[in-house]
């Protein structure tokens, strides 16, 4: 059964040995070692990959969009934090342009699944096809990203035609979004002062010795000792955790595959379809962002499959991009049919960590019989969305600082909500 009371005000901190052992390099990994080190931290990353991007943060394009409801619930006001913060983070580590840009995203509103609060369900005249959103407001530790105004409105005609759609299309504009490419992000935020990484380690065990946690490997061979441990390795997590008394977290995979191509692939005819930013709202087309090999290219994804634990690249799940495509942007996705034969289209499958809320979970698992061992996983799809925040969150509630989002909002993050009793 799980605890009813997972309020961050049972939390422990750690006011004296600040120290800490990081399983799993990733978004999320990398974001709460990041967020530790600026607070003077000492961390250690160990993943068991040779170099980044080996798990679902290779993803090489993504958005930062929040979600939407009618009653602004809890995913909504989450996700429109954690996207301010990623993008704050990203002006503050990246280069605009190359790494990310805040374009601002058109949300096509098929089947009309998404609605805006009744407070903000007017268009904004200031925000034409060729705006550039405003520009991330700069934070710093202890800022509340929850409490920043909403920036989603209905979409203008102009945004509606720039997209290739028809005048009465239902569509939301995002004005604080844009595309950002992961690995950049990861690699930026584990070259912070303070963090040190160690690839290729395999972390088969994890047991708490005395005041501290150890990390072995299959033969083993202690990997790490630090008296707080963060496990962040996603669907691998599961695996390491479990034996213990008091996990309950039920983590589950998530496999995703995304199609992309060169953009200079396309015919003029084709790029004249193209819109000047990205769209979601059936998956996400995103044009005009580098390839990991280097040349521009275009990205439509990504599939989901869920209980599933290995990620290859399917050419099925190709064609099923191509049918979200024909959906997300009818007459662009009509013109793409031949972009996805097997010598044009290329393809990147990753396993994401989904938890049954659909919400992260953040924090220590259990504060009583599993002192010192947190977790940062089940971020879904939304990783970029909400792996900055949660590092954040976590790092606030160690240091005892103000957090980022309300309260109210935090408890519903914290990993404790599963604690058997």
């Amino acid at each position: 059964m799980a605890a009813s009371d997972a309020s961050p005000d049972t939390l422990n901190h750690f006011p004296l040995t600040r120290q800490a052992l990081v399983i799993g390099a990733g978004l999320s990994g990398s974001a709460v070692a990041h967020s530790l080190a600026l607070r003077g931290w000492s961390v250690t990353v160990l993943d068991q990959a040779t170099g980044l991007g080996a798990g679902a943060s290779g993803l090489p394009a993504g958005l930062a969009a929040p979600h939407v409801s009618p009653d602004d619930n809890v995913l909504s006001r989450l996700t429109r934090a954690g996207v301010r913060a990623t993008l704050q983070r990203a002006q503050t580590l990246l280069q605009s342009g190359t790494d990310w840009a805040l374009t601002g995203v058109l949300e096509h509103n098929l089947a009309g699944k998404r609605r805006l609060p009744k407070a903000n369900t007017t268009q904004d005249p200031c925000h034409g096809a060729d705006t550039t959103p405003d520009t991330p407001p700069a934070t710093a530790p202890g800022t509340t990203f929850g409490s920043l105004s909403p920036s989603s409105t209905l979409a203008s005609a102009a945004q509606i035609a720039a997209a290739g759609l028809p005048p009465d299309t239902p569509a939301l504009w995002h004005s604080m979004a844009g595309w950002i490419r992961p690995r950049q992000l990861v690699a930026a935020q584990l070259q912070t002062p303070g963090v040190q990484v160690k690839w290729g380690q395999t972390v088969q065990h994890i047991e708490r010795q005395g005041d501290l946690w150890t990390v072995t490997n299959a033969q083993g061979q202690v990997l790490g000792q630090a008296p707080l441990l963060v496990v962040a390795s996603a669907f691998d997590s599961l695996a390491l955790l479990r034996p213990l008394p008091g996990f309950a977290v039920p983590l589950n995979p998530l496999r995703g595959q995304v199609s992309f191509g060169h953009m200079s692939d396309l015919s003029d005819a084709q790029r004249q379809l193209l819109p000047p930013f990205p769209v979601n709202g059936h998956g996400s087309f995103i044009s005009g962002v580098p390839t990991p090999e280097g040349p521009a290219g275009w990205y439509i994804g990504s599939t989901f499959e869920r209980n599933c634990e290995q990620a290859p690249v399917r050419p099925e799940d190709h064609a099923a991009n191509q049918l979200r495509l024909s959906t997300l942007l009818p007459d662009l996705g009509a013109a793409m049919q031949q972009q996805f034969d097997p010598e044009l289209v290329q393809g990147w499958a990753g396993l994401r960590c989904t938890l049954p809320d659909r919400l992260p979970a953040v924090g220590p698992i259990d504060s009583e019989r599993l002192p010192g061992l947190w977790l940062s996983a089940g971020m879904g799809a939304r990783g970029i969305s909400l792996a900055v925040l949660c590092g954040e969150l976590m790092a606030a509630w160690l240091d005892n600082e103000p957090l980022p989002l309300e309260a109210s909002l935090a408890k519903h993050l914290a990993a404790q909500r599963y604690r058997r009793l």
